[in-house]
This record gives C-alpha cells, structure tokens and sequence, in this order.
C-alpha cells in the first residue's frame, strides 16, 4: 500500500529534499511538507502547508489527509546563545511533543521517523571505541540542542509505548556535510587558521548529505528499524581534515587557562559550548552495522568522501596578508581576553601589544 507521507521542516535543504524524493517514488501517495517558513527550494510534487508543528491543526491535518508516515526533520540541535536558546528548546522540545501528541490521535499513523544525531552519545575519554544503539555517555552533561535531542527521543519512545502498534525509527545521524550544508563545525574547519585542542587528534566521523537524504527515505518505506547509528565508513581524525581542507592549525592548550568555547566572539572564530569543545578533544566513533542489517541502507560516500566534498565550498586555504594580519590580531585578543595573561614577546598586554605590532608590521 502507498504511503501518505508528512514531513516537518522542509524550509531547510534536507527537509526540501526528503520531500522532494519521496514525492517522486512510486510507493508514496502522498506527501506533504510542513513549515514556519516557506521552503527556499522547490518540493517537486509534494504540498506545502505553512504552519508550526505546535499548532492544532496539525492533528486535523492528520486525519484529513490520512497520513501514516510522520518524517520529523525540523530538530536542531545546533549551539545558539541567549533569547535564541530559548527559542530553540521550544521549538525542538515542545513542538516535538505536541507532535508526537496529535499522531498518537490519528488513528491512521503507522510510523515515526525522527532524525536525530550522534551528539546524544556525548564525548569523554572513558568513551566505548564505538558507541552502539543501546549505549550513552552519562559521564558527560549534555546541553543545549543535544539535550533537546534526548528529550525528543524520549517523547517518540513514550507514545509509541502508549500506542504499541506505532513504528518507530529513529536516526542518529554524523555530523552531515557536502556543498549545500553549513554548521559550526564545517565554519571551524575552514577558518584560515584552526585552533586545535593541545594533545589531542579526535576521531571523526562525517555522513554525505545525499546519503543523509537516502537513509531517512529508506526509513520511511523500508522496515521499521528502532535506533540507528548512520555514518560514512571509515573515520578522519581532525588533524586530518585540518590537512585535508588545506588549513594551517595551532595548538591551543585546553586546560591551562584557553579554553577553546571563550574564543569565539569575533569573525575569525566560531562559538562552541562545552560540549562541543569535548567532541574536539575527544571525538565519537559509532558502530554503523545496524543500518546495513535492520534497515538495509549502506551510504554511498565514506566519511573521508563525504569531507572532501564539503572542503569543495570553503574558502581558499591561504588568506590574503591583510586577513591574516587580522586573524593574529583578533587571536591574540581573544587569548588575552580569556586568560588576561600578557601576550608573549616585548611585554605588552594582548590588544594594546597587538595593535603596536600590527602598526609597526604595515610600516
């Protein structure tokens, strides 16, 4: 039987296009994608209703539609700061469970699909070499978008042991790059200069865009798998996609007074929380084998392919003069900023010593 299918989030480019290629199978009736903001990409053959997921008539929608595939893509789980936050928890936690809420209410819906992501696993150093489905690492306090993650994941668990005959598949996606996809980790690998946390080479693990887009619709017309780890074969440690992306990096001392989320308040650096800063230090590596055995989806791109890719759409690797220049200033800012420790050299205090020699340089 075909499915009628609804998608959350498809102002974004994965949302866009998940609509877009189950619009197009022989095996979907129907599809209809669901947003705030209308998409900036076409949606091909599906519908496009303007409306947040909180709002009532998301349920009407339901049943006048008789969907019985929900795609839930609007979770974000990227850092954001202050009122933004705020926003943000509301969104992914309330909007999730008001959701989830009116498909228990249809009695037509058959499946969840929630893409999720790695985040939820943390980093630490006690970590597994690889995390499978049924592990976390509860040695580190998850925040921001990730906890959002894990409060979501929680709300699909719980209607579904409201309503046992409600499938579930949850993805737990990497970090997804290529050239239409951008995210504070692909802004930090392509600074001119890549600040690296001091003794530390974490592993990483990358998942093509198109192969992102392949593993949510083979959730939705494949077999219902539960929680699934999808990621790239193979893994790049960060100094390797430092090379890979033609950086040069420096070293920066995490533990000694410079820790890496204090540098990101001007143009040359990106903000990080702490956890994020962990997952620099320490990485995550997840065991990808249930996508081949439940779901039967292997990715087409590796995680070092998948990389190469993405470093197609950054900037040139070696910066005019004039950039550099500025990038050494706001470095030096920002160290003093965050240790108050005198720059290194004639003595001067960081911004006052900064500017002295940046004088002195275009003399």
């Amino acid at each position: 039987m075909a499915r009628a299918v609804l998608v959350t989030g498809v102002s974004r480019h994965l949302g866009a296009r998940v609509a877009r290629g189950l619009a197009l199978r022989h095996d979907v009736s129907k599809v209809i994608g669901l947003d705030m903001i209308p998409p900036r990409e076409e949606l091909g053959r599906a519908e496009f209703v303007r409306a947040d997921v909180r709002n009532p008539i998301v349920a009407r929608l339901l049943e006048q539609a008789r969907i019985d595939t929900v795609v839930h893509l609007s979770l974000s789980t990227n850092t954001t700061r202050g009122g933004a936050r705020a926003s943000q928890k509301e969104a992914n936690v309330l909007g999730a469970m008001q959701l989830f809420a009116a498909c228990q209410q249809a009695a037509g819906l058959s499946r969840i699909v929630l893409k999720s992501t790695c985040a939820v696993y943390g980093a630490s150093p006690r970590d597994p070499a690889l995390f499978t489905e049924d592990q976390t690492s509860s040695r580190v306090r998850s925040t921001g978008g990730v906890r959002d993650a894990l409060e979501v994941e929680g709300y699909l668990r719980a209607a579904r042991r409201r309503r046992p005959d409600l499938e579930g598949t949850v993805l737990r996606l990497a970090h997804v790059v290529g050239p239409h996809m951008s995210s504070p980790l692909l802004d930090y690998l392509a600074l001119p200069v890549v600040p690296v946390p001091l003794g530390y080479n974490a592993r990483l693990q990358f998942l093509h865009e198109d192969d992102a887009v392949a593993a949510i619709i083979t959730a939705v017309v494949g077999p219902a798998a539960g929680v699934v780890n999808v990621a790239g074969e193979g893994i790049i440690t960060l100094l390797q996609a430092v090379a890979l992306s033609g950086r040069a990096f420096v070293p920066v001392p995490t533990r000694s007074g410079l820790p890496l989320n204090r540098l990101g308040h001007s143009d040359w650096f990106v903000p990080f929380d702490a956890t994020d800063v962990n997952y620099l230090r320490y990485g995550r590596v997840m065991d990808v084998s249930r996508a081949r055995e439940h779901l039967g989806f292997i990715p087409r791109h590796s995680t070092r392919e998948a990389f190469l890719e993405a470093v197609q759409s950054f900037p040139p690797p070696v910066p005019p003069v004039r950039a550099a220049r500025e990038w050494a200033a706001a470095m030096s800012a920002a160290v003093v900023a965050a240790t108050g420790r005198r720059t290194a050299g004639d003595g001067r205090t960081g911004t006052d010593g900064a500017a002295a020699r940046q004088e002195e340089d275009q003399g």
